[in-house]
């Protein structure tokens, strides 16, 4: 088969609750290992009740799974697809655990993450590497893990996202769409997380994470200005922010950039969430909920650009992924397809990249 030497990919990714009921526990999931008061997940989990306590990623993930089993059926690909999440069900170790009971012994995992970090990648690894230490405790054989490498610079990930800005440009009054700036924006980190980020070799001022997201930014820019003849002023931003003030994160904030948008006179912006694969609370509530709020305020016209969810060449770039990776693992020298100036991630994290505060084992990466 051409995805010998895998039997099955597994879709691995944050999960989010489904009803008011599931918020705080979910939360707790969540911060697991932090201290943090009930109180303060409580007033955290006000943004959820605002959409009744249902976060849109679950809904995301299974479009995706189902945009992945299609892909890989009219491709001949008859590679089954499971999905886990760290955070809620379906959960990670029992989804790793049908895998060890359907007899799967090697597979791939996809995570929902497009970009290298602690949070968007090792802490995957070491949730992977606690899940299969608990089949092992219950007397199962755990299957061998490999992880995707990071696709943010595919051209199947970056398409989506180049429509989504057409898109949201089309969405802006007709005065305002010419001259309007392109807000990309990602997930605040501490930039001491971030400037770790990566292969020890791409450690420093703010790691693999910045440099990665301003090459897709760039990308998309480019891509842009080709499409509509303009060039448009823009900035990667950050959102989502959390924990104690004094802690130094990667700034500016969204709702701060349209702050200074607006005080030097631009007449409108598009926010594209270039961070997130899908739509979930983090662009709902931080972006259409507060930063649309703000730029209300202000009287700044802006417009939200579509994350890339399950769009079938996102569909399309996990199944060539899933190829290169195999003929990779069968020695083969396969084409390794990415866009701009960084070229294709590494396939194996090596020892030392994204660091976690405290080592712990971490599954599908090099041996440490």
């Amino acid at each position: 088969a051409p995805y010998a030497p895998y039997d099955a990919l597994l879709l691995l990714s944050f999960g989010g609750p489904e009803g008011p009921d599931d918020v705080v526990p979910f939360l707790e999931n969540v911060t697991r290992g932090r201290g943090i008061p009930r109180e303060r997940l409580e007033e955290v989990g006000q943004h959820y009740y605002l959409f009744d306590g249902v976060s849109p990623i679950n809904a995301q993930n299974r479009r995706l799974l189902g945009a992945l089993r299609t892909d890989f059926a009219e491709h001949g690909l008859d590679l089954p697809v499971y999905w886990g999440n760290r955070n809620w069900a379906p959960y990670l170790t029992d989804a790793l655990r049908e895998i060890a009971k359907d007899g799967r012994r090697r597979v791939l995992t996809l995570a929902t993450s497009a970009y290298a970090s602690y949070s968007g990648c090792r802490q995957y690894r070491e949730n992977l590497a606690e899940s299969l230490a608990a089949l092992e405790a219950e007397g199962l054989r755990p299957p061998e893990v490999d992880k995707l490498r990071h696709y943010f610079n595919h051209p199947g990930f970056l398409e989506p996202v180049i429509d989504g800005v057409l898109d949201a440009l089309a969405q802006l009054p007709e005065g305002v769409r010419e001259r309007a700036h392109l807000a990309f924006t990602t997930h605040s980190i501490p930039t001491a997380a971030a400037d770790t980020s990566g292969p020890a070799a791409a450690h420093g001022d703010g790691g693999a994470y910045v440099a990665e997201h301003l090459d897709v930014a760039r990308l998309v820019a480019d891509a842009v200005r080709e499409r509509t003849g303009t060039a448009r002023e823009w900035r990667l931003v950050y959102q989502s922010r959390s924990g104690p003030p004094q802690v130094p994160w990667l700034e500016p904030d969204i709702c701060d950039h349209l702050e200074e948008l607006h005080g030097r006179g631009a007449p409108g912006a598009v926010m594209v969430p270039i961070g997130f694969v899908s739509d979930h609370m983090e662009v709902l509530y931080d972006l259409d909920t507060e930063a649309r709020a703000r730029a209300e305020e202000l009287g700044l016209p802006v417009a939200r650009s579509a994350t890339v969810g399950a769009d079938p060449r996102f569909a399309a770039a996990v199944r060539e992924l899933v190829l290169e990776r195999a003929a990779s693992e069968r020695g083969e020298r396969p084409e390794r397809c990415a866009l701009g100036a960084l070229g294709p991630s590494h396939d194996v994290c090596p020892v030392g990249c994204c660091p976690a505060r405290t080592p712990r084992p971490a599954a599908a990466g090099a041996p440490e």
